[in-house]
């Protein structure tokens, strides 16, 4: 308090508010209505998507064929086969269309339950998740002729191959999607770093089990039963598993 003239009593000015980040509290249906806008937006990028992966189905076909080195089409043998295969790659590819679409709607919705800061750190890791995404569909790409390959080399004279397309497509997708969606591992222990679940001491001391874990992973995730593709996606995710600590460890956890 402060005097000011004879027996004048003037009160000190009130405190500033604290700054408030967000004044918006939200219902419990508030937020599933605006969970079911962001899915409802998600399923339409999807299906945007997967109308233009239908449109360019039989060009995929060809390039997703040609990593198989077969040298005679593949076959079906249901009559509306060949309208599902058309389908199932179109739906894949719609998914991997959307994906920017789908990490920003994610993004949206928990973004504001963030402070600043976790949203400034956080932020760079929605476009690296899509980059991840791609680097993963890549990879499972590269790895298919060489995973094709070690599956044919045990025919023989008296065992040849009669691919049909379904299975043929079935491995390709699910080997593609297994690849994109591991690679986002890197982002989850990132972000269970920034609130403290895990640290890099944690991470670093459990090599050994983390690496039995992603073995088996690699083994039962992976289709068709090859060397190839448990092997590569598990190289992967260890690289990854090591580069997260160091990036952990840079950030003072």
């Amino acid at each position: 308090m402060r005097f000011e003239g004879v027996g004048g009593l003037v009160p000190p000015a009130p405190p500033a508010p604290a700054a408030v980040e967000d004044k918006t509290v939200m219902s419990l249906v508030d937020h599933l209505s605006e969970l079911r806008r962001r899915i409802g937006i998600s399923l339409l990028a999807v299906a945007l998507g997967t109308v233009v992966g239908f449109f360019f189905a039989a060009q995929l076909i060809t390039f997703l064929k040609a990593p198989l080195n077969l040298g005679k089409p593949l076959v079906y043998t249901g009559l509306g086969d060949a309208f599902f295969i058309n389908l199932k790659i179109a739906i894949v590819v719609g998914i991997v269309l959307a994906m920017p679409v789908l990490l920003w709607q994610l993004w949206a919705f928990i973004s504001p339950g963030l402070t600043r800061e976790e949203r400034r750190l956080a932020r760079p890791w929605v476009p690296l998740a899509l980059a991840f995404f791609v680097i993963g569909v890549v990879v499972a790409y590269v790895i298919l002729p060489f995973a094709s390959t070690f599956l044919l080399s045990f025919s023989s004279a008296d065992l040849q191959p009669l691919i049909t397309a379904e299975s043929y497509f079935d491995f390709v997708t699910t080997l593609f999607l297994v690849f994109g969606l591991i690679m986002q591992f890197p982002i989850i222990l990132f972000a269970l770093s920034r609130v403290g679940i895990v640290t890099s001491a944690k991470l670093s001391g459990a090599r050994r089990q983390a690496l039995l874990g992603m073995t088996i992973f690699a083994a039962v995730i992976t289709p068709g039963g090859d060397l190839v593709s448990p092997i590569a996606l598990l190289i992967t995710m260890y690289t990854l598993f090591e580069g997260t600590i160091f990036v952990i460890r840079r950030t003072g956890r």
